[in-house]
């Protein structure tokens, strides 16, 4: 039977940020994909694809519609949402948890505004990936999971100047991936 995790106060989760800023700036780690194979399943990967089209292999984003797109189609813009694993310890508490997230990988790089501004390309394994504009935001689900606290830090001024629920992305080059690849800034 797995032990009740208790939610971190806000003071907790700021207690944190030292941590969450002392993440890598130019190169750090993959630390976890995670696939979406359906609403609210997860199955974490040691290795995976990433896709042009269809993001990562496995995951259904590409049958997820988005409202943001406007179209009842799944934004090309939202095609990987990424977040910083200090973030995801900090408010998950237990590795095994992280995968609430809803986020398809996990890195310890630095994912603020000033150093992965839209634009920024980024290499992991054999594939590159761009960030794109669209804000990646928390909802009632991450709250439910981590916390009112914790959506409150995200959702603050300094949690999107950090990014803290993380970013979006989309593979402009295909390739494979795996756990404990580098991610590096280009």
């Amino acid at each position: 039977m797995q032990a009740e995790i208790k939610h971190l106060a806000l003071a907790d989760l700021e207690a944190g940020l030292d941590e969450i800023r002392n993440s890598p700036k130019e190169q750090g780690v993959l630390d976890m994909i995670v696939s979406r194979p359906e609403e609210d399943a997860r199955e974490v990967f040691e290795q995976g694809n990433l896709d042009v089209g269809i993001g990562l292999v496995g995951d259904t984003w590409q049958d997820r519609p988005s409202s943001r797109a406007g179209n009842g189609k799944p934004h090309p813009d939202m095609q990987i949402n990424i977040m910083n694993s200090r973030v995801a310890a900090l408010v998950a508490q237990d590795k095994g948890r992280w995968q609430l997230a809803g986020d398809q990988l996990f890195v310890d790089l630095d994912l603020s505004a000033t150093n992965v501004p839209a634009g920024t390309k980024l290499a992991i394994g054999s594939a590159m990936l761009v960030v794109t504009d669209q804000p990646h935001t928390g909802c009632k689900k991450f709250a439910a999971r981590f916390g009112v606290d914790a959506l409150k830090l995200i959702s603050s001024p300094i949690g999107k100047e950090l990014q803290l629920r993380g970013i979006c992305a989309k593979v402009i080059q295909s390739g494979e991936i795996k756990a404990g690849d580098t991610v590096k800034k280009l």
